[in-house]
């Protein structure tokens, strides 16, 4: 894959994008969450602090969402029987999602704030 053009690379990228939607529904969740948010602040036209800390809060959380699936493809593939060593892997990546979830959350709870309750 290295010094491949440009454009093939974003294929590849893109084919990923598109594994993850038809495998995991919480990437679908996610997205529909991360469209959500885009309406809001389509709707409440915040200063573009917020466009800049909300797309990469959804990008933060999309790209682990992808990375986890990845991961949990990879093991399975790896090593389909039940292993302690797996579940650790696959609970350590679900765990950066939750992770990135959570700040997603502090991140809107400050956009409430700042731009609603204030």
């Amino acid at each position: 894959m290295k010094n491949q053009a440009f454009l093939r690379r974003l294929a590849f990228a893109l084919t990923g994008i598109r594994a993850a939607w038809r495998t995991e529904n919480s990437f679908k969740i996610e997205v529909a969450a991360a469209a959500a948010v885009l309406g809001v602040l389509l709707w409440l036209e915040p200063a573009p602090f917020w466009w800049a800390i909300a797309t990469l809060t959804i990008g933060f959380v999309l790209a682990t969402e992808i990375l986890n699936t990845a991961v949990e493809g990879l093991a399975d593939h790896l090593h389909p029987e039940q292993h302690p060593a797996i579940k650790a892997v696959k609970d350590c990546a679900a765990g950066a999602v939750l992770c990135a979830s959570i700040a997603a959350l502090g991140v809107a709870a400050a956009f409430v704030y700042d731009t609603v309750l204030r």
